[in-house]
This record gives structure tokens, sequence and C-alpha cells, in this order.
């Protein structure tokens, strides 16, 4: 096991959020010294060989290993191919739920979709679609969920207003029938 190899795996396994040189010096148990000298041997194989997909970066003091934007076109392809995550009708609606209605509690969920949301919510935490976004006041204090930057970044969004308006997407006859029965109950 070599401090070079050490460094790529748990960067690799940090993902986007990186680690600072700190966090690397304090999990490999040595010096900042020697993991910084790692760090730049790293850093160096990584751009001296043309064969390699991956550079490594520090953005804001945390390193993080990145794609190549030469593979920039290829990872595209890949992220809209079959290959990537599909998700299902039922993923979908509890998605939509979360990004119209977040931050919203899973029995919120449930009452809007009809059905319990459960798996759908796990499946879509696991695929860092949706996070917690702290609990709600109340009985129980219920967890609260919300759309992650994953989420804009997978479905090409910038922000929760480039989603389209809800009214567009329901039929013409029902566009006029409002979220509101007579008594103004939801």
């Amino acid at each position: 096991m070599t401090i070079e190899g050490a460094c790529e795996s748990l960067l690799f396994v940090a993902g986007e959020e990186g680690l600072s040189l700190e966090e690397l010096a304090n999990l490999l148990d040595l010096s900042k010294e020697k993991v910084q000298y790692s760090l730049w041997n790293l850093d160096k194989k990584l751009k001296t060989d043309s064969q390699r997909g991956l550079e490594l970066v520090c953005l804001g003091g945390r390193y993080q290993l990145l794609t190549q934007k030469i593979y920039a076109d290829l990872i595209q392809k890949y992220a809209v191919s079959p290959f990537a995550l599909k998700l299902s009708q039922q993923a979908l609606e509890t998605l939509a739920v979360i990004a119209y209605q977040g931050p919203i509690t899973r029995l919120e969920i449930d009452e809007i979709r009809g059905v319990q949301s459960q798996a759908m919510i796990k499946r879509l935490l696991l695929h860092d679609l949706i996070e917690e976004a702290g609990r709600k006041e109340g009985p129980g204090r219920p967890i609260l969920y919300q759309v992650t930057n994953y989420f804009y970044q997978y479905f090409g969004l910038n922000s929760i207003a480039d989603l389209p308006d809800i009214s567009s997407l329901l039929p013409e006859d029902e566009e006029d029938k409002g979220l509101f029965d007579e008594e103004g109950d939801k």
C-alpha cells in the first residue's frame, strides 16, 4: 500500500465532497507534509500520463478527483444512456412531489401520492437525488426532504425555478379546477 494509492482511493470514495489535507492526514495517520507530498506526486502522475481519465484538483481547500475535460462528451453520453440511472414512474412521481413541494415530510408525500412512499424515498436518497432538510416542528418531528444539487445536474436545471409550471402539466380540462375544493380546503 502506498500513500499515493491510499489518497487516490480515499478521494475516489469521497466523490464530490472531496477531502481536506487535514482529513487525509488524520485518516492516514500521517503528517500533513507527507500527505501533501504524496498528493503532489499523484497530481504529477495524473498530468504526465495522457492515458488517464482523472485529474486531481483542490477547490476550497478540498481535494477531489475529477474526470478530465477531454472526456466530457463521453461522460455526458453515459449520463443520458440507458445504462445510467433509470427512474421508475413511482420514483419520478415521488421526486416531482419533493421538487415542487419540498421541503416536505414522508407523510405529506404519501398523502399527495395516495400511496406509501417510504421505499421510493430510500431509493432517491440512495441515488443522491434527495436529501434530508431538517425536521418539521410538531409531534414526532418528522424528517423533511428536499432535492439535492445532483438533482439539478441530473435534470440539467439551474434552480427550482427552471421546473415547468405545474399548471402546464395538467390536462386542459383540469387547469381551471385549482387546488382547492368548493369549501376552500386542500
